[in-house]
């Protein structure tokens, strides 16, 4: 990649006698959004934090924009803006009061802080919500505010910790619109361990497991890497087991309810049109199929034993 707003390099990290992660490489392309996946405890806020300078990595380097973050990270920080899994809100304060402090802790320039403030709001939609109490805000808006400290100082670089926690699914999706419009002048890194948030936002995507990176490619090619391997069928006069055993292809069946079974199959993806010949034909009255996407966990698994 020429010219990456991040390269990660060769970074482990150690807790006591335990290492966290190890010899992670990465690098971030300069606009875009770039899903940065694992499993709770797999490493990931670990990586975050070195990424951000908030802790001190045991080995390796870490460069924002060329700027190595060990060596000089002032300078480096000053590139990154950065929204914690829980937003750093101060509650007795106005919108306004809070990104005024913001700015101020990023030492901007005196003159630009209003107009950074002004265009921060804009961009997050909290512009009316400017003499309001953090306090008296929904947790939507409060996101909205996280986001707009994590932009104020114009950073080439936000990285985003798990931002759709705990909003409801229409806050979910003004924050992923939101996320989409920051990213189009800028990198932006989502931290997610929902693999389907990763799937809707994301260009590109890295996998941590265990530590270590297990995937590194565009969505395109996780997509195609991560094969379904079983359908849902919910048939209205279900046969026995042994007859769906009999459908080419099918390895296992497992009885997920009297009507709701969970088809496992190898091999090509029509196993769906021949379920659906053999239920017109033996009068299983089948109401819905679907296939269904591998759970995370098994991804990981299927990741990770690529590279042990």
């Amino acid at each position: 990649m020429s010219d990456p707003i991040v390269r990660i390099e060769n970074l482990s990290h150690r807790y006591t006698h335990t290492w966290a992660i190890r010899d992670i490489n990465i690098e971030i392309p300069r606009k875009g959004i770039v899903g940065l996946l694992g499993s709770n405890g797999a490493g990931k806020s670990t990586t975050m934090n070195i990424l951000c300078g908030a802790l001190n990595q045991t080995k390796g380097s870490v460069y924002i924009n060329g700027t190595n973050m060990r060596e000089k990270p002032q300078e480096a920080k000053r590139q990154i803006g950065f929204l914690p899994q829980n937003p750093p809100l101060y509650m007795d304060l106005t919108v306004d009061e809070y990104l005024q402090y913001c700015a101020a802790l990023r030492r901007m320039p005196a003159n630009t802080i209003h107009a950074a403030i002004k265009e921060a709001k804009e961009r997050c939609g909290v512009a009316h919500f400017s003499g309001r109490l953090l306090k008296n805000l929904s947790g939507g808006y409060r996101q909205r505010v996280g986001i707009a400290q994590a932009i104020v100082h114009r950073p080439k670089l936000v990285v985003l910790d798990e931002p759709t926690n705990g909003l409801d699914p229409n806050q979910i999706i003004e924050v992923r619109a939101l996320i989409r419009e920051i990213a189009q002048d800028r990198a932006v890194i989502f931290s997610s361990h929902i693999l389907s948030e990763v799937q809707l936002l994301c260009k590109d995507i890295r996998m941590i497991e265990n530590g270590r990176i297990v995937f590194a490619d565009t969505m395109d090619a996780f997509n195609n890497y991560v094969e379904p391997h079983s359908v849902l069928m919910h048939m209205e006069n279900p046969p026995a087991a042994e007859a769906l055993m009999q459908v080419s292809g099918v390895t296992k069946v497992d009885f997920l309810s009297e009507r709701q079974v969970r088809v496992f199959f190898s091999g090509d993806q029509e196993i769906t049109e021949r379920l659906i010949t053999a239920s017109v034909a033996h009068g299983w009255r089948l109401r819905e199929i679907s296939i269904d996407k591998t759970a995370l966990d098994e991804i990981f698994k299927q990741l990770s034993s690529h590279h042990s």
